[in-house]
């Protein structure tokens, strides 16, 4: 194993889970030596999810890689303005602009294609249905694990996906995105749109919304492009 010391790699979760989900990923990036620490992020707001991922940055010696999955776009879009910050990675994920929120991007999703199954608000939070759970969220991911998945949701605040990105770090720091070609939740045309927008490096995977429990080692690969590109300005 050869340490890695180019970036420290801080990863930030999406809603209805935690950051568990992240553990095969960690588990191969330090296995190559990387430095890598994962946001717990409560998901009741944006902005109280971006301080959140903002004491762990701050936590770190050397530039960071920050990687966010699904609503953890959002919250690195909003966060990632942070100067130790080198790089931003979207794993299927949004990336507002100004102004815009989760809620305004979904609200521009195709209404012919798949809808995520969010049940109506309980008490300020939402849910996704459980019953159609492994097919809308982790298609490629093993029964009994997205069963589990399913039972072990985060409650999501709804104020969290209203709330509006006041500065997008995309647009000052390079950018790298991966798209989910199979995934349900975030249709992948809207990938498409947001990561062109962007201007970020992107990669296409055949995966569902989970592809950081499907398919690690893509995600793995991708995240190491933007350490290496970080590594090749110092």
């Amino acid at each position: 194993m050869n340490a890695n010391p180019a970036a420290t790699i801080v990863l930030v979760h999406g809603g209805f889970v935690d950051g568990s989900g992240w553990r095969p990923l960690y588990d191969l990036l330090t296995e190559d030596g990387y430095h890598v620490a994962v946001v717990q992020n409560p998901t009741l707001s944006l902005q109280g999810d971006a301080a959140a991922t903002r004491l762990i940055i701050d936590a770190q010696d050397g530039p960071v890689v920050l990687v966010g999955h699904s609503y953890g776009g959002a919250v690195i879009s909003e966060a990632g303005t942070d100067q130790k910050v080198a790089a931003l990675v979207y794993i299927c994920a949004f990336a507002p602009d100004k102004d815009e929120s989760v809620n305004t991007l979904i609200a521009g999703f195709p209404a012919d294609g798949p809808q995520p199954p969010i049940l109506p608000p309980r008490d300020g939070f939402l849910f996704l249905d459980r019953a159609k759970f492994h097919a809308s969220f982790a298609a490629d991911v093993p029964a009994d694990l997205a069963a589990f998945m399913a039972d072990s949701q985060v409650p999501w605040g709804v104020d969290a996906l209203g709330g509006p990105i006041t500065d997008p770090a995309w647009r000052t720091k390079p950018s790298w995105y991966m798209v989910t070609t199979e995934d349900r939740m975030i249709p992948p045309a809207a990938q498409r749109t947001m990561s062109q927008r962007a201007g970020s490096t992107v990669a296409e995977v055949a995966a569902s919304h989970s592809v950081y429990v499907s398919q690690p080692a893509a995600v793995a690969d991708l995240i190491k492009q933007a350490v290496s590109a970080v590594a090749a300005q110092r």
